[in-house]
Order: C-alpha cells, then sequence, then structure tokens
C-alpha cells in the first residue's frame, strides 16, 4: 500500500493533464499511488492515459459527466493511502512537494493537515513572479508563519488563504467529516476548509512555493462564473458563525455574491430572478444595485454592450 494518494480529477484537459501527472512521476517522494478520475471527458483522454503503464497510475473513468464534486470522490473514494492530495489537472505540484509536506506529518500525528504557497504559472508553463507575490499578498500568505495555525477558521474563511491543491491532508481526517460534499461544482474546497476548522482539527502552514497554479483563458467567462456564483451563495448560506467577526464577513460575503449574480442574470436578459438578488444584495453596493435595476430596463440586446462599457470604465 502506498504511503500517499495523489488525486487528479480531469475533464477534457488532454492537452494539460500530462503536466499534472508528469509533476507526480518526477516526485522526489517515490511512495505514492496516482489516480486520474476522468468525468466523462469526451476528447482524447481515455487514449492519453492508456499510454501510461506504470502500475502506480489508476485510471477511473466515468462513461458520463457526474459533477466536479462526485469526481472527486470517486477518486478519494479509491484512495488507500495515509496521507491524500487533490490538485486539478491544469496544476502541477513541484518535485518536493509530497516529500516536504509529508515529513511534517510523519513527525507530529497530532497535525491533520499541511498547506504550502503555490506559484502562478501561464499556460506555457512559465512561473509568473510578479503575479505569485501578489496572489500570496491577496490571500494572507505573506502574514503566516510556519507551524500550526492557531486561528484556523479565520485564516480559512476570512483569508481563505489555504489553496486545497497547495495542501497534503491524512486521509482519516477526511474520512471523518465526508470529504467534499456530493453535487457540488464550486466552493466545496472553501467548505471542506470549513468543516475542517470547525471540527478542530489541526493545519499547519509551510511557507514554500510547492505548488504550481495555473491561470489560463478557460478559467474566465460568464457562463463560467455564473455557476460559480450559485454555488458560493449556497455554500455561505451553509453556515452562520458564532464569532460576530466571522458572521458580519460571511453576511458582506452573501450580499456581494447575490448582488453579482443578480448583474449577471440581468445582463442575460433574467429579469426576475436578477432583480430579485439584486435587491438581496443592495446592502453591498446601493450604487451598483441602481445600476444595475436601471440596466434591467433596456431592450436584451443592448445590456451586454451597456454592461461592458461600465467594465472598461471600471477598468
Amino acid at each position: 500500500m502506498a504511503k500517499i494518494s495523489v488525486c487528479i480529477p480531469t475533464f477534457n484537459r488532454q492537452n494539460l493533464l500530462p503536466y499534472a501527472i508528469e509533476s507526480i512521476l518526477q516526485q522526489s517522494y517515490q511512495d505514492f499511488e496516482l489516480i486520474v478520475c476522468d468525468d466523462g471527458s469526451s476528447d482524447s483522454t481515455p487514449d492519453l492515459m492508456s499510454q501510461y503503464t506504470d502500475n502506480r497510475i489508476k485510471y477511473i473513468r466515468h462513461p458520463q459527466n457526474i459533477g466536479k464534486s462526485n469526481n472527486m470522490r470517486s477518486g478519494f473514494d479509491a484512495a488507500q493511502g495515509e496521507y491524500f492530495i487533490k490538485f486539478d489537472d491544469d496544476d502541477r505540484l513541484t518535485p518536493d512537494f509530497l516529500a516536504r509536506t509529508a515529513a511534517i506529518l510523519d513527525q507530529d500525528s497530532s497535525i491533520d493537515f499541511v498547506g504550502t504557497d503555490h506559484w502562478i504559472i501561464d499556460i506555457n508553463n512559465i512561473r509568473q513572479q510578479k503575479e505569485t507575490q501578489e496572489n500570496s499578498l491577496r490571500w494572507g500568505r505573506t502574514n503566516l508563519t510556519e507551524g500550526i495555525v492557531d486561528n484556523l477558521l479565520e485564516v480559512v474563511f476570512i483569508n481563505q488563504s489555504f489553496q486545497i491543491g497547495a495542501t497534503l491532508f491524512r486521509r482519516k481526517t477526511l474520512q471523518e467529516l465526508g470529504f467534499m460534499l456530493p453535487n457540488i461544482q464550486n466552493c466545496e474546497d472553501n467548505d471542506l476548509f470549513i468543516r475542517l476548522a470547525l471540527a478542530e482539527k489541526k493545519g499547519y502552514y509551510l511557507p514554500e512555493l510547492l505548488m504550481e497554479y495555473r491561470y489560463h483563458a478557460e478559467q474566465q467567462g460568464i457562463n463560467r462564473a455564473m455557476p460559480y456564483l450559485f454555488d458560493k451563495i449556497r455554500y455561505l448560506e451553509n453556515y452562520q458563525f458564532k464569532s460576530e467577526k466571522l458572521e458580519k464577513v460571511r453576511q458582506h460575503r452573501l450580499a456581494e455574491t447575490k448582488l453579482l449574480l443578480g448583474l449577471r442574470l440581468i445582463e442575460k436578459g433574467d429579469n426576475q430572478k436578477g432583480r430579485k438578488l439584486v435587491l438581496a444584495g443592495k446592502s453591498f453596493s446601493m450604487s451598483k444595485a441602481l445600476t444595475g435595476l436601471g440596466l434591467s430596463l433596456l431592450p436584451v440586446g443592448l445590456r451586454g454592450q451597456a454592461f461592458n462599457v461600465l467594465r472598461q470604465i471600471k477598468g
């Protein structure tokens, strides 16, 4: 039985998946199993996977799309290692990720997971120094020191400092919590970290750039943003914190998300749902809410142009 189970969920990423797989095969720590779970890809992913002969690689192919979190759960259910990591098919681990994080879990059995900082890379695998520094600052990692995080709930909810693809977990800890919730396509990682913190699990932060997170065009666009906003509302409505500080942040983010989704729906022509959400989120920005309600009076064909003009002015 391998010490570490590595899971890469994939969907129609035959062009990027090989980079993710090779980053595991090139690890300095070699006691692992690699589980690639395919959510019904319609590209040449099955042909690609048939070329790998390393017996540590397991390929799980679903004949049809079962959803992001369900696909991740299938990989987790197949895992047998003591430690577990899931990272996306367009990202990579640096060669010493498994060695550096596993060593910490080996040394202290009370630690449930180890998170690291990560690089930002582009579509050509080139590390972006400036963007990496800005990303670490934005998500509060520059303020974290090495060691067990004392205020874990605040760090994972307010700062969102931990990135699930840059974190190695004890598999038994994830089993206790049920890993990812089923039938969620977005925010499933945020939700998991919140549940870990509420269960008083111990997280350790290692301030080293040991993972590579890729920015590319497929991550953008209104059709991708809207499902994310729907799931973010669902995620934020799942909790009500005892801490006044945390609850204030949750309510603020919930209002922002409802407002943003309402504006997107108005832009797409769904006035009824859009206006309702804009009104629900008006406490975040009354000016944006009023602008959105005003634009909802325009013919649908003109709204996209009007929203684009406003985005350009904001930019």
